[in-house]
């Protein structure tokens, strides 16, 4: 599996992360999915992905809690968070905590192909 297009994705709903996986895979990214922060921290991936796509509202450690942790442990993945639950509050969070790109549910594909293609290319 290439890790240069390697796509993590951590959303606690199942139906979505199939869905975000069929879209990406289509586009030529392989991807590996996470149903929690805590699965996707216990699987030691980070540094093998290209990025992450990451849910806000999850239970158990959300997304604003897992960048807080990523960047404690000093990862460079780039993280583009999606969310259904897009308020300034925690928008302004996520960029705090190291987020590259901030989309809300219902996202448009093109949105999501081109925050992960501009996470992919470093810049």
């Amino acid at each position: 599996m290439s890790e240069e297009r390697l796509i993590g994705i951590v959303d606690d709903d199942a139906s979505l992360r199939r869905s975000l996986g069929n879209l990406l895979g289509s586009t030529g990214f392989n991807v590996e999915t996470f149903a929690s922060a805590e699965a996707f921290l216990a699987a030691d991936r980070a540094e093998t992905m290209a990025a992450l796509v990451l849910d806000v509202r999850m239970p158990g450690m959300s997304g604003v809690e897992l960048l807080v942790e990523l960047a404690r442990r000093s990862s460079r993945l780039p993280v583009v968070v999606l969310t259904a639950h897009g308020d300034e509050d925690v928008r302004k969070q996520c960029f705090r905590a190291g987020a590259l790109a901030f989309l809300t549910k219902p996202f448009q594909a093109k949105d999501l192909l081109d925050a992960i293609e501009q996470a992919t290319r470093g810049d």
